[in-house]
């Protein structure tokens, strides 16, 4: 340590060049600080029900698949479920495919499932005597410009209405909100028809649905109900897998996507671009420093020192920039998480994740600084004063 002022004075001798490196360190710490946060979630969701209100229950062979609806019945009367419900994608775009819509077709007790949601007595009341009729969120309302009382063409991708057409229309008579006054999030996004007109106005649709909620009394007996209600289709040609309403959505998206495989393809891009520029500005830094080095050699610093000294440089100017990372990606995953109600959920960055940087922030130090620091250990005091 008793040579840390000197290379701190080394670090920063061309200061806008260092800038520009930390910036570009900082930048590769903080996408990997938010995509770790990423993969390290998607790893633990699903491990145990436990502590869950809602399960949701799903054919375990793929989220495409449906279940009979049959298995409503059989899944009320397990012990700890006091309430069931079940949905379906719809989807639909409106006004072209650029406007993708988040639309389920439910069954008329979803909402009582969803004590945070709230809709207008008497517009719910008006939705569940119209069978076109549709509850839209507030984000969507605000987005379309739409009216309560205002009916409205959509278009499937994959459902044909009973008249063979992929046209459908619905009237919008309510609005969704959620009970804290924010109209972010799912909720506000959400559209929400009738799964009884849904069955009756396309023939893919025969007795059978998406996926099954499910409400505990006990939360602390969460994950149990969830083993019995996969064992009622245990060996059977529609098997079920019950989890957690985040771990199932992080199961679709493994289903679209190997998670790992992409967050570690992106963070190998990054790295090994951020080793050949750091790796070029600490041979850059090291080349218009040689008299200097020659000097120090002369005053009596020995070639293990300087070798040290420039990869303590090399570590430290990468470990400045990597904590700057991982503590940004900390403050921007929990702003994000805030700012979007909920749809988008980054976690904080934890310990395993700023453990798992710090060893990568010292092995990108020691890569980048090894040939350098070599290089000025060897370096000859007569040629180097001499500029050859």
């Amino acid at each position: 340590m008793k040579y840390f002022h000197l290379v701190w004075a080394a670090l920063f001798r061309r200061k806008t060049r260092t800038f520009l490196t930390l910036a570009s360190i900082v930048a590769a710490f903080l996408l990997f600080g938010l995509l770790d946060g990423i993969r390290t979630s998607f790893a633990q969701l699903g491990q145990n029900a436990d502590g869950a209100q809602r399960l949701q229950t799903a054919s375990k062979l793929s989220f495409i698949e449906t279940l009979p609806l049959s298995l409503q019945s059989r899944i009320v009367a397990i012990d700890n479920i006091e309430a069931v419900t079940h949905a379906n994608w719809f989807g639909g775009t409106y006004q072209g495919p650029r406007n993708q819509l988040f639309t389920l077709a439910v069954a008329s007790n979803y909402l009582e499932l969803y004590p945070e949601v709230e809709v207008e007595p008497a517009q719910l009341e008006a939705w569940k005597r119209n069978r076109t009729g549709m509850l839209v969120g507030e984000t969507m309302m605000e987005r379309f410009d739409w009216e309560v009382g205002q009916r409205v063409p959509l278009q499937s991708a994959i459902y044909p209405n009973s008249d063979g057409t992929l046209d459908w229309a619905f009237d919008i008579v309510g609005v969704l909100r959620t009970k804290d006054g924010e109209s972010g999030g799912f909720t506000g996004a959400m559209m929400l028809m009738h799964y009884d007109y849904f069955e009756e106005s396309t023939p893919y649709v025969d007795g059978d649905v998406g996926w099954y909620i499910s409400r505990v009394s006990d939360v602390r007996r969460s994950d149990a109900a969830a083993k019995a209600i996969d064992a009622l289709s245990a060996n059977s040609p529609h098997e079920t897998k019950t989890m957690n309403e985040q771990a199932a959505m992080a199961s679709q998206l493994k289903q679209m996507a190997d998670i790992g495989l992409i967050v570690g393809s992106i963070m190998g891009a990054v790295f090994f671009t951020l080793l050949l520029l750091t790796g070029n500005t600490m041979a850059q830094a090291v080349r218009e420093r040689t008299s200097e080095l020659a000097v120090l050699k002369t005053i009596g610093f020995s070639s293990t020192s300087v070798l040290a000294m420039v990869l303590a440089e090399s570590m430290l100017m990468v470990v400045i920039g990597g904590a700057l990372g991982l503590g940004l990606a900390s403050v921007i995953g929990k702003a994000a998480t805030a700012a979007s109600g909920g749809v988008v959920n980054l976690p904080p960055v934890g310990l395993e994740s700023w453990l798992l940087g710090l060893g990568l922030m010292l092995a990108i130090g020691l890569l980048v600084g090894a040939l350098p620091a070599i290089r000025a250990m060897r370096l000859n005091i007569v040629d180097a004063l001499a500029g050859r």
